[in-house]
């Protein structure tokens, strides 16, 4: 099984690799709470310093395993999304890699942890993970260190850890979108994109998923503003000097909540969709037409901000809204589908 994802076994030296890679997984995947080489090693009865080579220094190539396992995952699952998710994992330490004072969803506050940025593939019971990057904070790339005295110390922290030293500091969304990316050349393409206000609220990352013709559906928080979807962009007047100024809009946006609360509670649709741990997930949802404005909005040639959708959970007993997110998913996709779509990110955590 191992040679079928990793396209060796054929050699003496590929048989010897596939036996110790085949005791790696069985260790892993076997009883034990404790899945560090040595107890790995005397569950297995091998020796754990071949195991620790393995992991440590193996020349192999992981691209094409990577690639071979993710085709295997989107077959066998067939995903109804891609869900861009960040998890914290806590640290005592200082000396693994990535690891700063930083805020952890995990934690549910700034802990010292690292932070790691994946791709999901979900359905409504089951997600498995495409591919995963560790996020690396400004903390520990010596370009945004203060002076050249902390700019050394950062570079030998990141000689202990033997970060490559063609590794910066990149934001999350980033991360996501090379990701995404290398799924791409996979010949492996999203149905939907989902990620949470952390990479929605982003215009920059917004415009990235928009590019290559991707569909999505994020949350957006405070940052996003938008105008209603009838506003047009007025062209001001030229004065006869420099290049002709673009057309522009008059109105003011204002944030989603805006929007939705103008629409009014009697606007929005009961809609139930899978099994939660107790029961159906019945909601009441809000489905607007927008355009978004904020920080670079992405315009078309006549001054434009392209229509988009604006989805609003306001379930019955609360006063106003409690979450927005923001989708450039066809008109002609039912409002039925949308609503399940926006819970997928939570799929992640809880299948």
């Amino acid at each position: 099984m191992v040679a079928r994802f990793t396209g060796r076994g054929g050699s003496d030296r590929g048989r010897t690799f596939s036996n110790v890679s085949a005791s790696y997984l069985r260790g892993l995947l076997l009883d034990g709470r404790r899945k560090s080489m040595q107890p790995m090693a005397e569950r297995l009865g091998v020796d754990h310093q071949r195991l620790q080579q393995f992991i440590s220094s193996s020349t192999w190539p992981v691209e094409e395993a990577r690639a071979r396992i993710t085709r295997r995952a989107v077959q066998a699952l067939t995903p109804a999304a891609w869900v861009i998710d960040d998890t914290g994992f806590p640290k005592d330490g200082t000396a693994s890699p990535g690891v700063a004072r930083q805020y952890s969803g995990t934690l549910g506050k700034i802990g010292n942890c690292q932070i790691g940025v994946s791709v999901h593939a979900v359905t409504d019971t089951a997600s498995c993970p495409l591919d995963r990057r560790l996020f690396l904070p400004a903390a520990r790339d010596p370009e945004h260190a203060a002076d050249e005295a902390a700019a050394a110390r950062t570079g030998r922290r990141r000689a202990h850890c033997r970060i490559p030293a063609d590794e910066d500091h990149r934001p999350k969304r980033r991360l996501a979108v090379e990701m995404l990316d290398e799924l791409a050349a996979r010949h492996l393409t999203p149905p939907v994109v989902v990620a949470d206000a952390d990479h929605g609220d982003n215009a920059h990352f917004r415009n990235a998923l928009d590019e290559p013709g991707l569909h999505w559906i994020v949350r957006v928080k405070g940052l996003a503003t938008a105008h209603p979807p009838d506003a047009v962009p007025r062209q001001p007047p030229y004065g006869g000097l420099g290049p002709r100024p673009k057309p522009r809009y008059r109105t003011r946006p204002v944030p989603p909540a805006g929007h939705v609360r103008a629409a009014g509670r009697a606007a929005a649709r009961t809609i139930t969709w899978r099994h939660g741990s107790r029961d159906h997930l019945t909601s009441d949802f809000i489905v607007l037409r927008v355009r978004l404005a904020g920080h670079r909005p992405r315009i078309e040639e006549d001054g434009t901000v392209p229509a988009c959708r604006l989805p609003a959970q306001w379930p019955a007993h609360l006063p106003k809204p409690s979450h927005h997110w923001v989708s450039n998913l066809p008109t002609t996709t039912a409002q039925t589908k949308t609503s399940p779509d926006l819970t997928k990110h939570y799929s992640v955590q809880r299948p």
